[in-house]
């Protein structure tokens, strides 16, 4: 420890404490030496440094931060790398309405959209370069993924172990015969365990997701090394928020359900503490698709991530506008614990999880919102039980999720669509948003036929010269959509009430109505969200003023009307 400055001390000290944790019979003090060795590339990094001094070493979350969800290559250009016509995209049509992007992995991947990860510190060449991710960096906040449960078993680190490379002989969790592990938690049907032919003979790998992806195995401390180094390098990139694909599985311990152990939890401490050290205002978002309790356990110790994702919204206010029934959604909403931050979202590239849903809606709602997406051309994924298989998520974009395609009428289905969004943005919490909802897409079938695969229904890639054509056009629905969020985006970052850290109460009223009230300095706003296709008299609001149409709010609710009166 001597060789550490004084200025470290009570770092490396906290950091002890977690590693002794995680690995009791290894030389901690040797991992620490080895951390410190890792960390002094970084510590004087420009760009670190100069977002150090920005946000003067403090996290950064305001009433104007709102996230866009999406792929580097979500609208294409002949002859443009993705990520250029992405900046394009968020420049010309986008503008200051977010000011955040999330894009998902860039990286050279072999599968799963990016989250089979071959290379975490390059740049898939098809979608540019690091100078590009950089120069999206210039305008808007970056969020990435650290897919840090698996890698691609096309990986240099999983060739490695297949040849028998000493250096990833224990980088991976693998058997020399297959293993029954029944009380393991199961995402996906598939069995648990991949068989591969390695230079020592087969050997049965663990794979949570798919065979393509090889979990690794952290209790190699050198594993734990080595993702925090890809960790510290996307901070060097620019990169200010990350987040935690599937962390919940990262820690394995056969007899377990392997999901949200104890020592998951000090992983995510870990990178907390290094996040403190060298890059205070980083912003860690874990990604734990599972019921509230599991979801928010990540916050409560305050030494965790800095947000979660909100998984049981989506499914919720499906569930409401379904129904035209907002008192589950209104409920469940008063059970969020206010001194938390949410990453409050209805879509995503993946499909709409049912864990935290299951545990909400009675029987018959949860079967309700089964039918419902299989009735409007979605489709629904199972995950394997001691009991059989289950729904675990429903693959359909939100836009079809909330209106039914076989009964169109597009002035009542884009109200309707734009009421469900708006919830993510009167919640509280940091929106994020989609871009197939920021778009209005359909479903994608085409892609899943083509692919066999049922979350493309979700991931289509998108025509640059479509897109652009549309939003050039009043008339099309891109364009509407795309003005309904940019109209309600605009105006909110301009209420200081939506900050996350002001007050906020889920009010009574009739069961047809979300309201919210937001208080800020003493002063209160009322965000109003009708989730039905009635008109509803609300005559003790009249004379308010609704700061999205800029009048006098005259005491009735339109059909699927939005209203924040203040």
């Amino acid at each position: 420890m001597e060789s550490f400055p004084m200025s470290s001390i009570k770092f490396f000290n906290h950091m002890k404490e977690v590693l002794k944790i995680l690995y009791p019979g290894e030389d901690v003090n040797s991992i620490l030496n080895d951390l410190n060795s890792i960390l002094s590339k970084y510590e004087n990094n420009e760009t670190i440094l100069a977002k150090r001094k920005k946000y003067n070493d403090q996290i950064v979350l305001n009433e104007d931060d709102a996230i866009l969800i999406t792929y580097a290559d979500s609208i294409q250009k002949e002859g443009e790398k993705p990520l250029q016509t992405l900046h394009r995209f968020l420049t010309e049509h986008v503008k200051s309405a977010v000011t955040c992007v999330h894009i998902l992995p860039f990286f050279p991947s072999s599968s799963d959209g990016g989250f089979s990860v071959i290379d975490y510190r390059a740049v898939d060449p098809e979608f540019g370069s690091w100078e590009d991710i950089r120069n999206i960096g210039k305008d808007y906040r970056l969020m990435a993924d650290l897919v840090m449960n698996h890698v691609s078993s096309r990986s240099g680190w999983f060739q490695g172990f297949l040849r028998g490379d000493e250096q990833y002989r224990d980088y991976f969790l693998s058997y020399d015969n297959p293993v029954n592990m029944p009380g393991v938690f199961r995402p996906r049907v598939q069995p648990l365990l991949t068989e591969f032919d390695s230079a020592t003979g087969k050997k049965y790998v663990w794979t949570t997701f798919s065979q393509d992806q090889a979990d690794l195995n952290f209790h190699n401390p050198k594993v734990t090394l080595e993702i925090l180094d890809v960790f510290m390098f996307y901070l060097s990139q620019g990169i200010e928020i990350i987040r935690l694909d599937a962390i919940g599985y990262v820690w394995k311990e056969p007899g377990t359900s392997c999901v949200n152990l104890p020592q998951t939890h000090e992983m995510v401490k870990l990178l907390r503490i290094v996040a403190e050290y060298i890059a205070p205002y980083t912003i860690i978002v874990t990604e734990v698709n599972f019921p509230y309790k599991d979801n928010v356990s990540y916050l409560e110790a305050r030494h965790e991530a800095n947000m979660a994702y909100h998984f049981s919204l989506p499914p919720l206010v499906i569930d409401g506008f379904v129904r035209q029934d907002a008192s589950i959604l209104r409920e469940e909403t008063k059970r969020i614990r206010q001194d938390l931050i949410f990453f409050n979202f209805l879509a995503s590239h993946d499909g709409i999880g049912l864990l935290g849903a299951k545990e909400i809606l009675p029987p018959p709602c949860f079967e309700g919102l089964l039918e419902t997406t299989t009735g409007h051309g979605g489709l629904i994924s199972h995950k394997a039980t001691q009991q059989g298989e289950v729904p675990y998520e429903l693959n359909i974009t939100y836009y079809d999720a909330i209106n039914d395609p076989s009964n169109p009428d597009l002035e009542v289905d884009i109200r309707r669509f734009m009421a469900a969004n708006s919830i993510v943005l009167v919640d509280k919490g940091v929106p994020g948003i989609y871009i197939h909802c920021l778009l209005g897409s359909r479903n994608y079938l085409e892609g899943v036929k083509e692919t066999g695969m049922s979350r493309m229904i979700n991931r289509e890639k998108l025509s640059a010269e479509e897109v652009f054509k549309d939003l050039s056009d009043p008339e099309s629905l891109r364009y509407r959509v795309l003005e309904e969020f940019l109209q309600l985006l605009n105006v909110r970052k301009e209420i200081q009430a939506f900050h996350h850290s002001m007050e906020r109460h889920v009010l009574q009223s009739d069961k047809r109505l979300f309201v919210i009230e937001r208080i800020c300095k003493g002063e209160n706003l009322l965000a109003v969200v009708n989730v039905s296709d009635d008109g509803i008299k609300l005559p003790q609001y009249k004379g308010k003023t609704d700061l999205i149409s800029k009048t006098l709010f005259e005491g009735g609710v339109a059909p699927y009307g939005v209203y924040f009166l203040q």
